[in-house]
């Protein structure tokens, strides 16, 4: 038979923000990380969904605010927002001189993000496509890229 513990192992758990907060570093560090937070939640709101997915804040200091963009399309997207970003972070009374946008792709893409699928094709489209492939000259890069689309795609029935 199994015993309840005494009761000095009883105690409530402190939480991880007391824990955080009683070493002065630690402290410094939960205040940025809280920073950090905030301006994503700004940022998300403040631009357009699709395009929110695939930026973040990455850093703060002294009023410089550095955004990842996930691709070279993504960041000159953000670039062009970038007077909006400016007045709604200050609305927000986050003091901000500048704002960085560096292209740094998520190692770990989002789950929403589907896979991609091969393409199917109907059977007149299918038989077309390789009738245009035969007429093609065996060095053409036409006729290769063609080879490869029409080994991939499923056809229809």
């Amino acid at each position: 038979m199994q015993r309840d513990p005494p009761s000095r192992y009883r105690r409530p758990a402190r939480q991880l923000a007391q824990y955080l907060e009683a070493d002065a570093s630690l402290a410094q560090l939960s205040a940025h990380a809280q920073k950090l937070l905030k301006l994503q939640y700004i940022f998300e709101r403040a631009i357009p969904s699709a395009l929110a997915r695939h930026g973040r804040v990455a850093n703060v200091k002294l009023g410089r605010v550095v955004i990842h963009a996930g691709s070279g399309a993504v960041a000159a997207k953000i670039r062009q927002l970038m007077p909006r970003l400016t007045d709604v972070f200050r609305q927000a009374g986050v003091q901000v001189n500048e704002i960085q946008v560096k292209v740094q792709p998520d190692p770990n893409p989002r789950a929403d993000q589907s896979p991609l699928v091969a393409a199917s094709l109907g059977e007149k489209a299918h038989s077309d496509l390789g009738a245009l492939r035969a007429r093609l000259p065996p060095d053409s890069p036409l006729r290769s890229a063609l080879e490869r689309f029409l080994d991939r795609a499923r056809v229809k029935q």
